[in-house]
């Protein structure tokens, strides 16, 4: 049988029982921990890579735990936050474009945590 080291004072007399854990309350603490636990590993955050080669950029756009982002908006904008492209993701999790002339900067809202923003001169 397997005993637990528990602050007494955080188990309710019913289930601690004479002074062990019942067996109800193993399960109930076991799946609890498991449930945070894998929660907790499903958390994931966008990313983006761009790349220029002459005058064309390309970015790749996915998330941290390796998934794709199909179809989500990938957005050009100038320094005074005035939309130059409005793209969408392909299967393959990506967009490609003709560099605007000018100063500008992508960014990659996944609609989950916070975009990602990649300026022209990192390029």
């Amino acid at each position: 049988m397997m005993h637990f080291q528990i602050a007494q004072s955080l188990i309710p007399r019913q289930i601690r029982g004479a002074g062990r854990l019942k067996p109800v309350a193993v399960a109930l603490i076991i799946g609890l921990a498991a449930s945070l636990n894998s929660t907790m590993s499903l958390a994931h955050y966008p990313l983006m890579n761009c790349e220029k080669n002459a005058d064309t950029v390309r970015c790749e756009t996915g998330f941290s735990d390796g998934t794709l982002t199909v179809n989500k908006p990938v957005t050009v904008l100038d320094y005074g936050d005035q939309v130059l492209l409005q793209l969408k993701t392909d299967e393959a999790s990506a967009v490609q474009f003709s560099a605007p002339s000018g100063e500008y900067y992508i960014r990659f809202d996944s609609g989950h945590e916070s975009p990602v923003e990649i300026d022209y001169d990192e390029l």
